[in-house]
């Protein structure tokens, strides 16, 4: 809230549960060193990015998203912060973030980070949960230490399956000691080069609402696995089962459903890679032109894997055009691509995007249901009319 409202609140630890500032109540809500960005909810704080404010190959901190699931800390110094490694190593660490700088190679990083739900506004039937539409996902600089490096400095045991994150937030509903997600990944995926224990973002420190001053970026996986606010990470024998580990969170139906049909969760598997996805981020929708040429652009991604092409289409899928496709400057960060487009005649034009991986999985039309809204990779259109 004391980012919401951009000063200290000293007497915050007053405030009833539930309790919205007269000054975040009476005004739109502005947050702190961000710009541009749409709010989908208070409590927690959520705010997506509209896809025209993304072109930036480097996704500045002001333009990057915020998912909460709880409620931020409000104590986060630096100089104070602790980081805990436990569980099933051999040796058990305590470390601070100066410690991190100096017992560890410090890499700066492009990787990308996408909210699981991201798309879930364009689901029908409707699903619960924040209705983001396309701007739950960024592509900044991160800085910090390996993930793998720390984890085999603990001494990683025989028998560990899963990693488990912690954050210090808090449940938005206020309850005690409460954690509102605690989530991890298989030991596999926690020892890719490609994780980062990051302190840095875009040259300068974590934003308070991304994390700082310590988070996890697990790229290629769903924004959940890259924890804010990073307490302790504990190696443990069995899958963990913390909060938003288990029933349908971040989980989709393991075989095809029609919209709307009801999934036991026992029939539900956890999202590891998410799927090829791109977007147009110029110009931006509903643009009127007077030429019979336009130049487009964006980005595509493809969780663990990397984008092959990115095709365009202005008939309506009739057609398509290969784009001109950059590689991604590392493991897990986006690819731009563009094009020049020439409209036959004048009238409104829809401009598609198709991003197709390099394992062949492409984009579809149409978005893939299921019951929590998780993993719409639809293409991306934009609208254009020429006069």
């Amino acid at each position: 809230m004391a980012a919401a409202v951009g000063a200290a609140i000293p007497f915050h630890r007053n405030m009833p549960a539930g309790f919205i500032p007269e000054a975040i109540a009476a005004d739109p809500l502005r947050i702190e060193g961000k710009d541009g960005l749409s709010v989908l909810g208070r409590r927690p704080l959520n705010a997506e990015t509209p896809a025209h404010l993304l072109d930036d190959p480097v996704t500045p901190t002001a333009r990057h998203f915020i998912r909460n699931n709880g409620i931020a800390p409000s104590e986060i110094d630096p100089r104070t912060w602790r980081l805990r490694i436990d569980g099933l190593v051999h040796r058990p660490m305590n470390l601070s973030i100066e410690d991190l700088r100096n017992r560890f190679e410090v890499v700066t990083r492009r990787l990308t980070i996408e909210c699981g739900g991201n798309g879930r506004a364009f689901f029908e039937p409707r699903v619960p949960g924040n209705q983001w539409s396309l701007g739950a996902v960024a592509c900044s600089e991160w800085t910090g230490v390996r993930l793998a490096d720390v984890l085999k400095a603990a001494g990683v045991k025989d028998n560990v399956v899963y990693t488990a994150h912690v954050g210090a937030d808090t449940e938005a509903s206020g309850v005690k000691g409460g954690l509102p997600l605690s989530r991890g990944v298989p030991i596999e995926k926690a020892m890719d080069p490609g994780n980062l224990i990051a302190f840095g973002m875009n040259g300068g420190p974590l934003h308070p609402m991304n994390g700082a001053p310590l988070r996890l970026v697990v790229p290629g996986w769903p924004g959940s696995c890259s924890q804010k606010w990073l307490t302790r990470i504990w190696l443990r024998d069995v899958v963990h089962d913390g909060a938003k580990m288990t029933g349908s969170s971040y989980r989709v139906p393991a075989y095809p459903i029609q919209p709307g049909e009801n999934v036991p969760d026992g029939a539900m598997t956890i999202i590891h890679s998410m799927p090829v996805k791109s977007l147009i981020t110029t110009p931006r929708t509903g643009l009127s032109i007077t030429t019979r040429k336009l130049s487009v652009a964006g980005h595509a991604w493809a969780g663990d894997n990397e984008v092959a092409h990115v095709d365009v289409s202005i008939d309506f899928g009739a057609t398509w055009r290969q784009a001109e496709l950059q590689p991604p400057v590392n493991p897990y960060a986006w690819q731009r691509w563009s094009a020049t487009l020439e409209f036959p005649r004048r009238g409104y034009y829809e401009i598609w995007a198709r991003a197709t991986d390099d394992k062949g999985a492409s984009q579809p039309f149409a978005v893939s249901w299921n019951p929590k809204g998780y993993l719409n990779n639809s293409m991306h259109r934009i609208s254009v009319r020429v006069s």
